[in-house]
């Protein structure tokens, strides 16, 4: 399993042997560079051992803390801080971690194992269960290095990554013998292996009695007090930390609150593809003002339709769960450009669903049926087209839909428009977005950090009313705030993404390349897809295009390249 993490961790690694207990690690130094804070972590004197991949941003508030308490430490790193954290206070060390985790503590006296993620699922955590025997991994990938694993296709993934625009929620994985801890979540398994699990925190949609009388300006002031301090947390480390500049508000902002706090010589970096028609390829225009404005060190990457071909399998391999955004590619091979200076990078990620920043949003304002009216807007295909798409033994019921009306009713958010924001920012940004930057970034050694899903900032933009995150286009609050930082031309803008243009109108090589995928006797003999279905988005590519833009042809292949790129 070791070597299907290493590179996720390449500065070293370690194993833990107890009885029936294993655990392995590989480390990326980031914070505390010397052995002390080496992995698996064993504290002889309170009998706990624990794996963790992530970084806990007030770990020497914690520290101090849990000094006063009488404890004892022998790492400078933030790995020891939760170990004693959990010791001292239990399941309730959860509430007072801010960061981004995955961890597992083992308790030697008592033979029982606590495994916990995040509150965003920032960072991941893969399960398989069979012959008496409970694995977990960072990646999917080292779940499969180990065998054992059932690879037949979960219908309810499928159906959701065909139609739920490839989330597939957990604890589901496109996997019947894969589940992921959903985020949020803690699970202790006892010495008789009784599991027991529990969700440990919640975001509110409705304001602090504090906050009942806030007017606009108060709520660009609040909005601006709580990303300074989220950006300011995720300086915490010992080695450099840069910036994923794309050029738009969110990663611009970024670097200004940065530049504000007194940051010099910042690194950014800004990746660019080749334009298909109308559709640009890259935003250098606005990256380079940012990094002109405030003097970063910035590195401009352009990658031509000759490079993306021969580098999609890498990519595919690289990803725990195949994920169809057509960014993807771009943040594999930025990264990779990215890891060749620095080991950290802060990026924009999360702004928009948080913030409500997707053109969703403002039409939810009068809806009568939220579920209906989100799921038109942003469901890829209906349940009828995906009964004519797949293999007939692999439908059953309207999974997707289904969950989104069970979701939405359940949410305890008020409007249409917030219960749009709540699946977003709680099923939707997890299992597309973080998950993305997270397998792309990690795949390089590179840990990427997200000040917009810092669990403070995400429960203040759940309280900012949704008028004034949605008004004029989106994003209001949050530009209206960042016009006290940033220059106004990459506010004033047309919105933009990491677009690769070439994957949505699959013409070409890139045409043929899907061709090759499907075509190959794997795909034949697996029979997922149904072959009139693929005919026919193989002869008109380009008539085939989701709500949101994607390219259906390039949904399907990306899944069949993903099984065959992982051997299944």
């Amino acid at each position: 399993m070791l070597p299907a993490l290493q590179r996720r961790g390449p500065d070293a690694g370690g194993v833990f042997h107890q009885g029936r207990l294993a655990l392995g690690h590989r480390r990326l130094k980031i914070i505390d560079l010397t052995e002390h804070s080496q992995q698996p972590m064993v504290d002889s004197e309170l009998g706990l051992v624990i794996v963790f991949n992530g970084a806990i941003y007030n770990y020497r508030e914690l520290r101090s803390e849990l000094e006063e308490e009488g404890y004892r430490f022998f790492s400078s790193g933030d790995t020891e801080v939760i170990l004693k954290a959990y010791h001292h206070w239990g399941r309730a060390a959860l509430d007072r971690l801010n960061g981004m985790f995955a961890f597992a503590i083992w308790h030697r006296d008592r033979g029982d194992l606590f495994l916990a993620r995040d509150r965003l699922g920032i960072k991941p955590l893969y399960l398989t269960r069979g012959d008496g025997c409970l694995r977990f991994a960072s990646n999917l990938q080292a779940l499969l290095a180990a065998g054992g694993v059932d690879t037949s296709i979960d219908p309810v993934a499928l159906h959701h990554y065909m139609h739920f625009h490839a989330v597939v929620p957990a604890p589901h994985t496109i996997l019947n013998g894969v589940r992921k801890l959903p985020q949020a979540t803690w699970m202790h398994i006892d010495e008789a292996g009784t599991e027991t699990t529990g969700t440990y925190w919640t975001p509110s949609f409705m304001p602090h009695e504090s906050e009942a009388g806030y007017d606009e300006e108060a709520w660009k002031e609040q909005t601006l007090i709580e990303l300074r301090k989220s950006v300011s947390r995720r300086l915490i480390a010992d080695v450099p930390v840069g910036v994923l500049l794309s050029g738009g508000v969110d990663s611009s902002l970024v670097v200004g609150l940065l530049a504000e706090a007194g940051q010099q010589h910042l690194n950014t970096f800004s990746i660019g593809f080749e334009s298909v028609d109308e559709e640009r390829g890259d935003e250098f225009q606005y990256s380079d003002l940012i990094a002109k404005h405030y003097g970063t060190h910035h590195h401009k990457l352009f990658i031509d339709a000759a490079k993306v071909i021969p580098t999609m399998p890498a990519c595919v391999r690289a990803m725990s769960e195949p994920m169809v955004s057509h960014d993807v590619i771009g943040f594999y091979l930025l990264s990779e450009e990215v890891s060749r200076h620095i080991k950290v990078v802060q990026s924009g990620q999360g702004a928009d669903e948080i913030f409500g920043g997707y053109h969703w949003y403002p039409p939810m304002l009068k809806s009568t049926a939220p579920a209906e009216d989100y799921a038109n807007v942003f469901c890829d295909r209906d349940h009828a087209e995906f009964t004519q798409a797949v293999d007939p033994g692999l439908v059953s019921e309207d999974f997707s839909r289904d969950f989104i009306r069970r979701y939405l009713a359940a949410s305890g958010a008020g409007s249409p428009v917030d219960q749009a924001l709540c699946i977003d920012a709680n099923v939707m940004l997890v299992d597309d977005p973080v998950k993305r930057v997270d397998n792309t970034t990690m795949a390089w050694g590179l840990e990427a950090r997200v000040p917009f899903l810092d669990h403070e900032v995400v429960a203040f933009g759940a309280r900012v009313p949704a008028t004034l995150k949605i008004r004029d286009e989106g994003k209001y609050i949050l530009k209206a705030a960042a016009r006290k930082v940033i220059p106004h031309e990459v506010i004033d803008r047309p919105k933009g993404y990491f677009p690769v243009p070439a994957l949505k109108v699959l013409r070409g090589d890139y045409l043929a390349f899907v061709r090759d995928i499907l075509e190959q006797p794997a795909a034949r003999n697996r029979t997922l897809f149904q072959p009139a279905y693929v005919k026919e988005l193989l002869a008109h590519p380009e008539d085939h295009i989701t709500p949101l833009r994607g390219s259906k042809l390039w949904q399907v292949a990306l899944l069949e390249l993903w099984l065959q790129q992982h051997g299944l």
